[in-house]
């Protein structure tokens, strides 16, 4: 079916051939998520999941004519008066995204309710988004992330760690943008989001507080459709009279449609593009997340932007003194992370899953035990395994440029008894304990973590007083250098009957 439709309404001229399913998810156990939608990597819609929500209760008033609910301006701008918020006119593009202004909520709200009630609005289409709100108001409770979701690495290390160390990279205001992957969006009738992939080629998921949202997803099959023939510029707009001698292939493509509703969340899989409108006033709460089953797609994404970089730098090799980092820090700067930030990542990761896995194996020393949480730190490491495999035969880690890397990248990931005794990487190994614990039983009856304080142990479920993982790690490998030793310890602590 194919229907047309103006750049920011609710139809598209793209040909549509099937609707995203739609599954209760009070009745859909965690191993079936995962086996029919995330390792798969497509699309559903989850319902069922949000009646508990403070913010389905709070942020919602009765509308005029009795029949809807529709978003409360008035108690989000008094409760929430935050003085610096993204917002994107959705009737003006920049490059490649809207343009983008900063104003208050206070401000953004009076807007939106002025466009709404007179005649003589100036045309613009206001929509928040990327409002990092759990960071900013973290002592109110609007929302918990379903269970499905709660396996989320990019935001269980971004609130332990940052995302860059070089101290030319991580300045104050990147450090801002990049605190956590967890928004809120706001937008009236007829608000939108042009075509895209999400940040890193990571999953989401977004929940509607209020109102209906349509979505056109393109498999990552036939994203190259979307690309001119250089590949390098994709599809704005669906809704536009795409040019064909630009975009050669953009009629080949095929979509999945979906029309959420209030209440409903949707998950969306690494590496499909898709746009969305709002066909009515809309709240949402979005991630961006990724864990063991999409981090090859975060990898392959690096990599292909690091390319990029180097390409377009290529003619000054010969003159620059440190060409490579070069190419780091502009990779860092294009796509929001770099490959030295990825290692310290997926090291740290790894460690956490070696040590967690170390426990659930002996069951008389650990407080949480199964062999499906088992099997989630194997694969884990597998996936960590895999991608780190890769890595080495990058120009990035060749012993020549391994000396250049920066003290601070170096002393991230090098020293495995140090990071260890960092309160950060505790930090991270709680979240990754209470979110196995989570997904193993529910929030009913969750382990009581212990406090980690005794000698030799880091992991909050060990019952064992004198515990030794990390002994028994270090025997493995005591110094990461690079990915080869990360894919030696992986090797050495999976084969030794973990």
């Amino acid at each position: 079916m194919a229907a047309d439709g103006g750049g920011g309404g609710g139809c598209s001229r793209v040909k549509v051939v099937g609707q995203v399913e739609r599954v209760d998810g009070g009745s859909l156990t965690y191993a079936e998520f995962v086996d029919r939608f995330m390792r798969p990597n497509l699309p559903v819609v989850l319902t069922g999941l949000t009646s508990s929500w403070r913010s389905c209760r709070d942020w919602m008033r009765a509308a005029a004519d009795g029949h809807r609910r529709v978003p409360d301006l008035d108690f989000l701008a008094r409760t929430f008066p935050s003085p610096l918020l993204q917002v994107a006119d959705c009737s003006s593009r920049e490059f490649s995204d809207q343009k983008r202004l900063e104003m208050s909520m206070r401000e953004f709200v009076d807007q939106w309710v002025g466009n709404s009630s007179s005649a003589s609005s100036d045309g613009s289409l206001l929509y928040l988004k990327d409002w990092h709100f759990v960071k900013e108001y973290p002592s109110y409770v609007a929302y918990t992330t379903p269970t499905f979701f709660a396996d989320d690495w990019l935001n269980m290390y971004l609130d332990s760690h940052p995302i860059h160390r070089d101290s030319d990279i991580a300045n104050h205001k990147n450090e801002i943008n990049c605190s956590d992957y967890r928004f809120v969006y706001m937008g009236a009738k007829g608000t939108w989001t042009p075509l895209h992939a999400d940040v890193f080629r990571s999953y989401s998921w977004s929940a509607n507080v209020c109102g209906r949202k349509q979505w056109l997803f393109l498999p990552p099959s036939q994203s190259h459709f979307i690309f001119d023939r250089n590949l390098r510029s994709s599809v704005y707009n669906i809704n536009d009279d795409v040019s064909e001698k630009q975009f050669p292939e953009f009629n080949n493509t095929e979509w999945l449609e979906c029309i959420q509703e209030q209440n409903e969340i949707i998950f969306v899989p690494s590496g499909w593009y898709h746009q969305v409108h709002n066909l009515e006033d809309t709240i949402s709460i979005n991630h961006n997340w990724f864990n063991g089953y999409n981090l090859h797609w975060v990898w392959n994404l690096l990599h292909e932007d690091y390319k990029v970089a180097k390409e377009y730098i290529e003619d000054i090799r010969n003159i620059c003194d440190d060409f490579e980092g070069l190419c780091q820090r502009n990779l860092a700067a294009n796509t929001g992370m770099n490959f030295y930030d990825f290692f310290v990542f997926i090291t740290r990761f790894a460690l956490a899953n070696i040590i967690e896995l170390y426990h659930i194996q002996k069951p008389k020393e650990t407080a949480l035990s199964s062999a499906e949480t088992s099997n989630h730190f194997v694969y884990n490491l597998t996936s960590v395994h895999n991608v780190a495999s890769k890595m080495i035969s990058t120009e990035a880690f060749d012993p020549e440029n391994m000396c250049t890397i920066s003290e601070q990248n170096q002393s991230a990931f090098s020293d495995i008894i140090k990071i260890l005794e960092e309160e950060s990487f505790r930090r991270l190994l709680v979240a990754l304990s209470k979110a196995y614990d989570f997904i193993g039983r529910g929030q009913r009856n969750c382990v009581k973590m212990k406090d980690s304080n005794q000698k030799g142990c880091l992991s909050m479920t060990c019952l064992k007083s004198d515990c030794n993982v990390v002994g028994h790690i270090t025997s493995f490998v005591r110094v990461i250098h690079g990915p080869v030793d990360l894919v030696m310890l992986i090797d050495n602590a999976l084969s030794d009957g973990l």
